[in-house]
């Protein structure tokens, strides 16, 4: 928490707060019971499912669901675990409500969920495992988002530190999003970001990609907005 107030401070935002007359708090965008407040995207009715208090995806078929509204400023705290060696899944942040006709996945800032042996059981076309990079919180804009990293590789951002744990293990991401800027703590610890989004309001989309994926603790803390121009802005899209 100090290293969030701390951003916050940097940001200007911490002033804006200790004068509103309402503090802002946490709200569960995931109710441990059912999908209110989600909506379906392109994926099927067996994809999403509530076992035990836990958001379960099958991973199948590949798209997303997301928030039934948009997003500006916000701190996002996500808990999620993999089940299987490999799999594949993430947050997207202000990115569109329907992804576009050549694929299955929006426009937007997508914080990379990977299991660890990702990279191996994905090699390049000489055998040789992937880059690590891939794993352990990779941000990248994706289907036209663009962004500075500050870790680059290539156009995305890696984590300085590999902190995400493997599959059937649980892992904390904290996601800071503040007037273009993303910031990333994993299991307790800032390790990853990104400035100059070219969308810094959008919706919010859980993604379906190929594995089983559990989430038990999705909620979000709204910040005071700022002047994002039409352009960025994702489209509304009505239900």
């Amino acid at each position: 928490m100090l290293n969030i107030l701390a951003f916050l401070f940097v940001t200007g935002l911490i002033c804006t707060l200790a004068s509103a007359e309402e503090s802002p708090v946490f709200r569960e965008l995931f109710n441990g019971r059912d999908l209110s407040g989600w909506v379906d995207v392109n994926t099927s009715p067996q994809t999403w499912s509530v076992k035990d208090g836990l958001l379960v995806c099958s991973g199948k078929p590949v798209g997303v669901m997301r928030s039934e509204r948009q997003y500006e400023n916000f701190i996002l705290e996500v808990e999620w675990r993999h089940m299987q060696a490999g799999g594949n899944s993430g947050v997207f942040v202000w990115c569109d409500g329907k992804p576009p006709s050549t694929g299955p996945l929006p426009k937007g800032m997508e914080v990379q969920m990977l299991e660890l042996e990702w990279p191996k059981l994905n090699p390049e076309a000489d055998g040789q495992p992937r880059h690590p990079g891939f794993v352990s919180g990779e941000l990248f804009g994706a289907n036209g988002l663009t962004a500075t990293p500050d870790h680059p590789r290539g156009e995305r951002s890696m984590s300085s530190e590999m902190r995400c744990k493997g599959k059937g293990e649980w892992n904390t991401y904290v996601v800071v999003c503040v007037d273009g800027v993303i910031k990333l703590s994993i299991n307790g610890k800032f390790v990853n970001g990104m400035r100059d989004a070219s969308i810094r309001k959008g919706y919010l989309c859980l993604e379906s990609e190929g594995s089983e994926i559990h989430f038990r603790k999705i909620r979000l803390l709204e910040l005071p907005g700022g002047n994002p121009t039409a352009e960025q802005t994702a489209p509304v899209v009505e239900k």
